[in-house]
């Protein structure tokens, strides 16, 4: 483990966070700190508690680190990393995830008044299920349904198909950030990589069918050739904006 004394603060993490993409072959990696950083990564934020997503790990001793190193189109920071770690989402899983949030709720919260835990209940007995339900006509009924309820007050218009599954992507991508800054705060450093062969590697992976990768993260202790130039960002006054 990490000596906690060595470890980075918040900030000085996040400006010294790079996308490296060698990593050290001969130094010793502590394989428990990845564990610790994806325990980690589980409190982060996400769509209505459901977290529909999995890390499956792939250290440098499993038979699979070099298929899939090979299926990321053999980039550096997946041939050299010292683990891999497949970020998946899992759409499929929201019965049994908005189950487990209404078991925990009707059971266990005990400081909420009955009107709020009525209204928590019903959110994942009621709204949940027409949100992430599937059958043919339903987004349609959906949109209708959030159209006609705009026209007399606020209402959520991201009802489709294709905006629950950019939402479950998105609750992965807050979670691997977290597990990437913990990684470099716990002295190691991170490459998150889209170009890969999903098809293959969900199959090598077995994979289910409502699964779909979102990133794979190289791990290891970079090593300085493996940061490729000067870091560059667009001024943020350009990005930060006061209303």
């Amino acid at each position: 483990m990490i000596d906690s004394k060595k470890e980075l603060g918040f900030f000085e993490a996040v400006e010294s966070r790079r996308s490296v993409r060698i990593f050290d072959q001969e130094e010793d990696f502590d394989h428990s700190v990845v564990q610790r950083c994806l325990e980690a990564a589980i409190l982060s934020p996400n769509s209505s508690n459901l977290q529909l997503y999995e890390f499956i790990r792939v250290p440098e001793s499993s038979h699979f680190k070099d298929q899939i190193a090979q299926l990321c189109m053999r980039q550096k920071a997946a041939v050299t990393a010292r683990e891999l770690v497949v970020v998946v989402t899992r759409r499929d899983l929201w019965k049994s995830r908005a189950e487990a949030n209404y078991n925990y709720i009707k059971t266990t919260v005990q400081n909420q008044s009955e009107k709020k835990q009525k209204q928590a209940l019903s959110y994942y007995g009621n709204l949940i299920p027409k949100l992430y339900s599937r059958y043919p006509g339903w987004t349609l009924i959906k949109k209708l349904i959030a159209w006609w309820v705009g026209l007399r007050r606020p209402m959520v218009r991201e009802v489709s198909e294709t905006d629950v599954r950019i939402s479950v992507h998105k609750s992965a991508a807050l979670a691997s950030m977290t597990f990437m800054l913990g990684m470099k705060a716990s002295g190691y450093d991170t490459c998150p990589m889209e170009g890969y062969d999903s098809k293959r590697i969900s199959k090598l992976l077995n994979l289910s069918k409502g699964s779909e990768i979102c990133m794979i993260i190289g791990c290891g202790k970079g090593l300085p050739e493996g940061v490729y130039g000067e870091r560059f960002r667009i001024a943020s006054k350009k990005l930060i904006y006061d209303v």
